[in-house]
């Protein structure tokens, strides 16, 4: 069994992640910001933290970590030219300065594993044009870079792989679904037809992060139900 590192884990693809991989009897050390949680799963750790902060206290980690998912995302979806630089500056932070600062305070822990793995997220939206995308897909562009320049950095040791999904149903997206209508209009999107869930996206980072994906790294995975490369 392995210890694995989710920040943003107080709900959809991070909170769903962290009760798979605990289920499956791994170490899972969990981190919320606004509302406190506490699993019945002793093998679930809950810890507050804000990546925000000018500096992070991990201290509450073991001396090995084999895996480090970085969930903490935001949709901002506005015409461009009402888009204020801060905006785009605060995308930033959350998104890509937050991951550098955690992988950072966290790379000593992950070259003691000998199965290391970092999981970050990205959207479609980056290699798919789409409009008002421009806060998001600003931000998550330079998570796809980082990922990639990563994985050749740290390769062999420590792979590095990022996801890209498309519309899922987790609470980050909920103006987005919150009626039957839309629901149904960005399930006709997807060549699927239908909205991903935090599990399809689990799903695949519990695979990235295990020894059975030990062959992948510096990858940029699409969980989009077709939407980024069929028409349909």
């Amino acid at each position: 069994m392995s210890n694995y590192f989710i920040i943003g884990a107080s709900s959809g693809i991070g909170q769903q992640l962290a009760s798979q991989l605990a289920d499956a009897g791994h170490q899972v050390y969990a981190t919320y910001l606004k509302n406190k949680l506490h699993s019945e799963n002793e093998s679930l750790h809950y810890h507050y933290l804000n990546v925000m902060d000018e500096a992070i206290k991990l201290d509450f980690l073991p001396e090995s970590i084999s895996g480090l998912i970085y969930c903490p995302g935001s949709i901002n979806l506005r015409p461009f030219e009402r888009i204020k630089p801060a905006d785009f500056a605060a995308d930033y932070q959350l998104q890509v300065v937050g991951a550098l600062k955690t992988i950072q305070a966290v790379l000593p822990r992950l070259r003691k594993s000998d199965h290391a793995s970092i999981v970050l997220f990205s959207t479609v939206a980056v290699q798919t044009g789409l409009s008002f995308h421009s806060q998001v897909s600003a931000s998550k562009g330079a998570v796809e870079g980082l990922t990639k320049a990563l994985a050749a950095e740290f390769a062999p040791s420590i792979r590095v792989n990022c996801i890209a999904p498309s519309l899922t149903d987790t609470p980050l997206a909920a103006t987005l679904l919150n009626s039957e209508q839309k629901r149904e209009a960005n399930a006709q999107r997807h060549p699927l037809k239908r909205i991903g869930t935090a599990k399809d996206l689990a799903d695949l980072a519990e695979f990235l992060i295990s020894e059975k994906a030990g062959w992948i790294t510096g990858q940029i995975i699409h969980v989009d139900g077709g939407f980024s490369s069929l028409k349909t």
